[in-house]
């Protein structure tokens, strides 16, 4: 590392050393991630039975999400007015046809309204129910949003 030399006038440091000190020390800072490299909605994975959908990776999005399972549940049912339930080997059953891209779609429209932070826009946020209403509070920004819950 390069020690700062000082010049005869008034004992102030000389500006190329200071320069060669600013660019060492903006070369061992960390590169800056950008938000959709760090965090990804996961797609839906599953298969149609009959007249029903089953959806093989429930479990996983709403680990993701860091959300409970039935929350997730509940309103991915009321949004598809499709009836359903969680299975006890963690994949859903919806009762009727489906497809992928209409349940990607509620899916995303779930993690924009009670997962992604209005204010910083990231995902690092957690969902609890105070005094009757849901606050979705951010763990990177602090902020704090009331939300409305199905």
């Amino acid at each position: 590392m390069t020690t700062p030399s000082k010049t005869k006038k008034n004992d102030v440091f000389d500006d190329s050393v200071y320069e060669t000190m600013l660019d060492d020390a903006f070369d061992k800072l960390p590169l800056k991630h950008t938000e959709n490299s760090r965090f990804e909605i996961p797609n839906v994975k599953g298969h149609l039975e009959g007249n029903k959908t089953i959806i093989s990776n429930f479990l996983q999005i709403a680990k993701t999400f860091e959300r409970d399972p039935q929350q997730l549940l509940k309103y991915i049912l009321r949004e598809l007015a499709t009836p359903g339930f969680l299975n006890p080997n963690g994949s859903v059953v919806l009762g009727s046809k489906v497809s992928a891209s209409r349940i990607n779609e509620k899916i995303k429209q779930y993690f924009e309204l009670f997962v992604k932070c209005p204010e910083c826009g990231k995902p690092d946020t957690e969902l609890k129910k105070e005094r009757g209403v849901y606050v979705m509070s951010c763990k990177a920004c602090g902020a704090q949003h009331t939300v409305k819950y199905h």
